[in-house]
């Protein structure tokens, strides 16, 4: 079909997410792709340095994961996991929990983040209904967090300003501050922003800890609300200070699972170990929809009795499916090599060197960052944040020079799939350095001196 009928058919039925149709460009109708690159209907090349809203772990139809997935199907496409299971599902639980730290050893397959999250807080919530603990009842979370679009998970990320229009849905959530970082702040102002934090929260938890039953976080970077990052120190002490007060502990690590933050998991980089663990996103390596929620046997242990009604009574239709699970066992085959280890490496290497001399050399930019292989630069703009009117231009100068990258409001990021090579690498050294330098020209203003990038790592 033409590309122009396809826009047109496109435009008379379908409503695409997070996007103002009355404003937003037509589409951009996708062919095919392989590896970090897709191609459109009309043959031109678009550089995916977001890995597809960052399910994308290994490159774009990957053949070995499509083998995987082809060969389940011929055998088993679905069945239902309510009194059946499937070795797929049941190798890919065993490797999931090898993989994690203990004691994570449960897995509970749901669809997508979002799902797998509202997941965890309804097991924490049924938990402590189940010990004994029916005073507990609030849930905690941290200023900007985004766990997805669920009345649960929304709840949860209300503070993220992204559900405003379900305001009266949502269930009241405790939210307390966070204490991010980025290369222009000096270790001593991180550890007092860190301190005020940790006070605010022990303050809290004095009041409130013992009606508390669990707390929902981002580990190590915050995704939706800008790509804010903490260091794994923070996460420690927010850790035991929940523990102190018996709460458990949460994990979303829909996004930054799966080696994005350099290691398999931000839990094993930060040597912090959740009550519950949120996985999605690059589970499948992009393939296919599926989540899952670990938590320990201990947890498990605590639904066991005579009554149904201490059972979770939780599902989904396609719970545990097989192709899922087929897609995820292919791509967990692939993230352990030494080969994925060494790619992560180098990305990470790319944005702390050859990005950072970039983002450094422009007078627009501002807080770069980065975490393993995800990096994040703020833009001086009139009106920053996740609506800001920069974004529209962002998303076009980067669509012509041949790049998907889709910025938080004036927030650029990169998140690119691990296959990405040498030479694309450096056209997209090419690409942001020409973009910045077009913004600087689209908007003259006194030029500063570069704001050298800190020497120090603090991961």
């Amino acid at each position: 079909m033409e590309t122009s009928s396809l826009i047109a058919l496109d435009r008379a039925h379908l409503w695409h997410p997070f996007t103002q149709a009355m404003t937003a460009p037509d589409a951009i109708p996708i062919r095919s792709a392989s590896g970090a690159v897709l191609t459109t209907t009309d043959g031109r090349h678009i550089l995916d340095l977001i890995s597809s809203w960052w399910v994308n772990l290994h490159g774009h139809a990957h053949p070995a994961i499509a083998r995987a997935v082809a060969e389940q199907a011929a055998t088993l496409e679905h069945v239902i996991f309510a009194g059946f299971t499937h070795e797929p599902a049941i190798r890919l639980a065993s490797r999931l929990a090898a993989l994690l730290p203990d004691p994570l050893s449960r897995v509970f397959f749901s669809d997508n983040g979002s799902t797998a999250v509202e997941v965890a807080m309804k097991m924490a919530f049924q938990h402590a209904t189940n010990k004994g603990e029916k005073q507990r009842t609030r849930f905690l979370a941290f200023e900007g967090g985004y766990h997805g679009d669920t009345i649960g998970a929304m709840s949860a990320g209300a503070s993220s300003n992204f559900f405003r229009a379900w305001k009266q849905l949502l269930f009241p959530v405790d939210i307390m501050p966070i204490a991010c970082h980025d290369s222009s702040i000096g270790h001593d102002l991180i550890d007092i922003s860190e301190q005020r934090a940790l006070k605010a929260l022990e303050a809290h938890l004095d009041q409130y800890g013992q009606t508390t039953v669990a707390a929902l976080i981002e580990p190590l970077v915050q995704g939706a609300c800008g790509m804010r990052m903490h260091r794994p120190a923070f996460l420690h002490a927010v850790t035991e200070r929940l523990r102190h007060h018996g709460i458990m502990v949460i994990f979303d690590e829909v996004m930054t699972g799966f080696g994005r933050t350099g290691d398999l998991f931000a839990c094993v980089k930060a040597g912090v170990a959740p009550d519950f663990i949120c996985l999605s996103k690059g589970l499948t390596g992009g393939f296919m929809p599926l989540s899952a929620t670990v938590t320990s046997d201990a947890v498990y242990q605590a639904f066991m009795g005579d009554s149904v009604d201490r059972a979770f009574l939780h599902g989904h239709s396609f719970t545990a499916n097989p192709l899922g699970c087929a897609a995820a066992l292919a791509s967990l085959d692939l993230l352990i090599t030494d080969a994925c280890k060494d790619a992560r490496h180098q990305i990470e290497r790319f944005h702390r060197s050859t990005l950072a001399d970039i983002v450094a050399g422009s007078t627009l930019t501002r807080r770069f960052r980065v975490t393993g292989t995800i990096a994040a630069f703020d833009l001086e703009c009139a009106d920053p944040g996740y609506a800001s009117s920069l974004a529209p231009r962002l998303r076009d100068l980067f669509l012509q020079a041949g790049m998907l990258i889709r910025p938080l409001g004036n927030t650029v990021y990169l998140l690119p799939p691990y296959c990405i090579t040498n030479d694309q690498m450096e056209k997209v050294a090419t690409s942001v350095r020409a973009v910045l330098q077009t913004l600087e020209e689209e908007a003259p203003r006194p030029r500063t001196a570069p704001v050298p990038v800190p020497a120090f790592d603090m991961f």
